[in-house]
């Protein structure tokens, strides 16, 4: 069958689509799960990052609320002045007052305690001005001065410090960045586990699958492109069935439209040598009825003759648009045993005349068909040998050579006659239907039949150039099979 390639669907790509490397399924997707991953952290690290801003703070009204609860018991003069200053030192504050009865009372103070910039009341638990503050804190915070109202000790309205806002944002940013080292480790780790999960369930399946419909683009008549579906029963094994049978269903088709179509360029000639014959037929069948019985007998073997060759020529173009060959299936084959069975079968061998030389490596093996291969092989040898057959005496020893050999994972097998050889005008159109026949008598189905048996399998079946008149040799093509 002839191998036409689907055209390709878009031929010319945009010129940013040729400018951009191109990036494969798997690493989209290691790139979006590592993405979304990043941004459910991000969701998480809002909310978080305000808790923190909140409980260092309250931290702070903590110590504070504990203090509260000594200086309220002395007097202002009581305590040293350095020790007060200490204490505030180590709270990280300038101011500690306490209201009660909204009477506000001056626990401790610094010197010179500097303006307010900012008020945090710690006793609303609103989230979203606690998210807005704590990025006000983050972005916008520096050496800022805030003041800070929490619940009192005992009773009382609220205690309040004042306090610097950079030892607030450092610890925020530290916070931030922790955070941020273990997201990214989070979300690698995520996206890797994800990506090899998706990547062993979907995309390596995906990709075969494509590699495959790929592979039935370029050659459908390859028996080897056919995808052959696993054992899966989700949703991804639906489609590998579907896309297998519609492959062997396309490929069908294909190859019966190929027979159609050939058997349709053919009818016209079919007509005219089918009304030749039968015309011959009838004017010895109308000789036949007017003369002696001597002139019968002689005329009766021209009449057989006539309507022998019309009734096969019939019967081959119509075994040709009717067939429809099972798909190969592709086995190691040992190509010498095949040989010698095909050699056997007619009846050829090194004292036949035609006489057999075969020289094949005894362990060559191919990835083929072995009905398939073995209608191939008795085409091409039955042919030889007729040719042979049909030959002038005067020509050298009649002998027909069949090598084979291996290499690069590809074997090729060669069938040699040394006979007159095949005419230039026909070489052409030698595996087209009926226009390459090379033998008085053939339909030139044979070597078309051949070839597309060939395709099936994978392999080529070529004329290798010969000068006019020095014999043919075909070559076949074909995988070799492991470990050749």
């Amino acid at each position: 069958m002839t191998n036409t390639p689907f055209p390709d669907p878009d031929p010319v790509a945009p010129a940013s689509a040729r400018r951009w490397p191109r990036i494969g399924l798997s690493a989209r997707l290691l790139i979006l799960t590592g993405l979304f991953v990043l941004l459910a952290e991000v969701l998480i690290y809002v909310p978080s990052v305000a808790n923190f801003r909140s409980t260092w703070l309250s931290e702070r009204i903590s110590q504070a609320r504990a203090a509260a609860l000594i200086l309220e018991k002395t007097s202002p003069d009581a305590l040293p002045k350095a020790l007060v200053d200490e204490l505030l030192l180590g709270m990280e504050t300038t101011m500690i007052a306490l209201r009660i009865d909204n009477t506000r009372r001056l626990l401790a103070i610094s010197d010179m305690p500097p303006m307010i910039d900012l008020e945090i009341d710690l006793r609303q638990s609103d989230v979203m001005p606690q998210i807005m503050g704590a990025f006000n804190s983050l972005f916008f915070g520096g050496d800022r001065t805030i003041r800070v109202i929490g619940p009192p000790p005992r009773g009382g309205d609220f205690v309040e410090i004042v306090i610097n806002e950079k030892p607030l944002r450092d610890a925020m940013v530290r916070y931030s960045w922790n955070i941020l080292q273990v997201s990214l480790v989070i979300s690698g780790i995520t996206a890797l586990l994800v990506f090899a999960a998706l990547n062993g369930l979907i995309v390596r399946p995906v990709k075969r699958l494509a590699a495959a419909v790929s592979r039935f683009r370029n050659d459908p008549a390859d028996a080897r492109s056919i995808y052959r579906p696993g054992m899966r029963d989700d949703e991804l094994g639906t489609l590998e069935r579907n896309v297998s049978e519609m492959q062997h269903t396309l490929q069908q088709e294909l190859r019966q439209r190929e027979h159609l179509a050939q058997l349709g360029l053919a009818v016209a000639k079919i007509n005219h040598d089918l009304r030749n014959m039968l015309a011959s037929a009838q004017l010895l069948a109308d000789r036949l009825g007017s003369l002696p019985d001597p002139n019968v007998q002689r005329f009766v073997p021209k009449l057989l003759d006539a309507l022998d060759r019309a009734i096969s020529f019939c019967q081959s173009t119509l075994a040709y648009g009717k067939a429809q060959e099972r798909p190969s299936e592709l086995v190691p084959v040992l190509v010498k045993g095949l040989v010698i069975d095909v050699a056997e079968q007619l009846m050829l061998s090194p004292a036949s005349r035609p006489a057999l030389e075969i020289d094949i490596p005894d362990r060559l093996s191919v990835q083929a068909d072995t009905e398939h291969l073995t209608r191939v092989l008795t085409n091409l040898v039955r042919n030889a040998r007729s040719v042979l057959e049909a030959a002038s005496p005067d020509r050298p020893e009649p002998k027909i050579r069949i090598t084979a050999a291996a290499s690069n994972g590809m074997a090729t097998i060669d069938i040699a006659d040394n006979g007159p050889g095949i005419p230039s005008r026909i070489r052409a159109s030698l595996f087209r239907a009926f226009s390459g026949s090379s033998r008085p008598g053939g339909t030139g189905l044979g070597l078309a039949i051949a070839q597309e048996l060939m395709r099936s399998m994978g392999g080529t079946i070529t004329l290798v150039d010969q000068p006019e008149g020095m014999g043919t040799i075909f070559r076949l093509t074909l995988p070799a099979a492991r470990g050749h």
